[in-house]
């Protein structure tokens, strides 16, 4: 997978010198594109075990546990391969907001059709939109997968540049989060940024280590949302590629190690990953880090 330490590099020497919430300021037009390749299967595979996406079942003899086993791409896997050109885009100098944090508060993914592991997609990335905020300034990124020259797969995400603003503006934060039942309980350990850094290329240093997450000021590292997303949806999933797409909000960041709850509704349609309060209640009264909601196949 591509490395993203160019971008981040770039990043870190533009960033200062741009000014979020300039008046008149405007996205570049460009569209960056990979060409149609089918996905590694190694990297695949270790994207399904750190995120707890089932393992396809093999072909007639290919052996159990075989790398070359088909089967549909996690919904959320088009976005980790395109993410380097999203980078790329985002810490171009005529990017208007600085990358060094930028906050991803929010992910849409529609699949038109299950995507298939051995298909070759061809990614295409580009900003669609800045939106004033009541927080400062939020730019829309999009993300398109095609194959054979058929839109297959497309997400569009929600970044937040934070400065002052007298503007209400607008914002896509929900209030409040619906109060679902407890399906699962996860503990998470404290280098779970690093290895899904490895397997994502996100080596975003307030993923990586306290030391390096106290710099953007995070007491300690912090779990990636795509990562949160992720797990939410392989315990959602019924049968591999039933979901088409998916909704999701990022409340609030996940402390490494952590211990968190994941709470659905009984048909696993609308999600909620949470800390329990103190007194464990399970009653959803902790804090939230993640909402969600899906769609499946009729």
């Amino acid at each position: 997978m591509t490395s993203l330490s160019a971008s981040l590099v770039r990043g870190a020497v533009t960033s200062p010198f741009k000014h979020p919430g300039r008046p008149g300021a405007t996205l570049p037009t460009d569209r960056l594109t990979l060409p149609a390749t089918p996905a590694a299967p190694g990297p695949l595979a270790a994207y399904r075990r750190i995120c707890g996406f089932p393992a396809p079942e093999s072909g007639p003899g290919s052996g159990s546990g075989s790398a070359s086993a088909s089967g549909p791409l996690p919904l959320t896997y088009p976005h980790v391969l395109a993410f380097p050109l999203a980078m790329r885009l985002m810490t171009a100098r005529r990017f208007p907001l600085p990358v060094v944090g930028l906050v991803h508060t929010w992910i849409e993914i529609v699949a038109r059709r299950p995507v298939q592991s051995d298909e070759s997609l061809e990614l295409t990335v580009y900003a669609e939109e800045l939106t004033p905020h009541r927080r400062g300034t939020e730019v829309t990124m999009v993300t398109e997968a095609r194959v054979a020259g058929a839109l297959v797969w497309e997400s569009r995400s929600g970044y937040l540049s934070r400065h002052a603003t007298n503007a209400a503006g607008s914002t896509r934060e929900a209030d409040g989060s619906p109060a679902l039942p407890a399906v699962a309980e996860w503990q998470l350990p404290g280098d779970l940024g690093r290895r899904y850094g490895a397997v994502s290329g996100d080596r975003n240093p307030i993923h990586l280590h306290p030391l390096t997450a106290r710099l953007f000021g995070f007491p300690r590292a912090i779990a990636h949302g795509m990562w949160t997303v992720a797990r939410c949806l392989a315990e959602a999933d019924g049968q591999p590629g039933e979901i088409r797409s998916v909704r999701a909000d990022f409340r609030a960041p996940v402390l490494l190690p952590a211990t968190v709850t994941y709470a659905a509704d009984p048909a696993g349609n609308a999600f909620v990953l949470r800390s329990e309060s103190s007194s464990g209640s399970g009653t959803g009264s902790g804090r939230v880090h993640l909402t969600g909601s899906v769609t499946r196949t009729s």
